[in-house]
């Protein structure tokens, strides 16, 4: 990542998740953000050059807390699942989830947390309605790996995946209202704000929402 780029510059050459640049631009220069999932700090990072956020991290793997620790991020190590609870009601102006959705034992639970720890909650995930998952299943009768869901079915951390239209029905049911929701093609290009749910759920291999109650 180049750190010498302006601040207020995001381009998409400097990380090969698109959905981390999406992820920056929703987030309010100078937020207070959770960072859920945090891997190898990546997104922390982004946002701390970025943004001026005032980031924290929670991540499940040892290695990934040894990564974000090395690199001057503020992480601790933590299950979404069991410890977001312990976070108080607002602490966050943004708390991010990003592609571990699917990785969590209850998805409900946690999205609920993120609502309740941040005024606003930004969630990514891939879809498992796109046009390319479907045909593997219909036309190979196996499950599917795309460049999103890379890993074979006996192999992978995903216990929960949904689809653009799933995850819609999830914010009803916990009551988030949809802010902004963008759906990115194969390539990484957003599909346009007009195209109906259904064709986004079928031509978006993965979607970026930014929530609130």
């Amino acid at each position: 990542m180049n750190v010498n780029v302006p601040s207020n510059t995001i381009r998409a050459t400097e990380t090969s998740r698109v959905d981390l640049l999406l992820i920056a631009e929703m987030v309010t220069p100078g937020a207070r953000v959770l960072d859920v999932g945090c891997g190898d700090g990546t997104l922390l990072r982004l946002l701390a050059e970025k943004r001026g956020v005032d980031g924290r991290g929670i991540e499940l793997s040892q290695a990934g807390v040894n990564s974000c620790v090395a690199q001057g991020l503020s992480v601790i190590q933590g299950d979404a699942d069991d410890d977001l609870v312990d976070y108080p009601d607002l602490a966050f102006d943004f708390a991010i989830l990003s592609q571990t959705l699917q990785a969590t034992y209850s998805p409900r639970h946690v999205l609920e947390q993120l609502l309740r720890i941040g005024k606003r909650a930004v969630v990514s995930f891939p879809n498992f309605g796109h046009w390319r998952v479907r045909a593997q299943l219909l036309f190979g009768g196996q499950m599917p790996q795309t460049d999103n869901l890379p890993d074979r079915w006996y192999e992978t951390p995903n216990i929960h995946l949904c689809t653009i239209k799933d995850f819609l029905d999830l914010c009803k049911d916990v009551g988030a209202r949809v802010e902004r929701a963008v759906a990115l093609n194969a390539y990484g290009r957003k599909l346009g704000v007009s195209m109906p749910v259904f064709a986004q759920n079928l031509f978006g291999e993965q979607a970026v929402f930014l929530l609130s109650r």
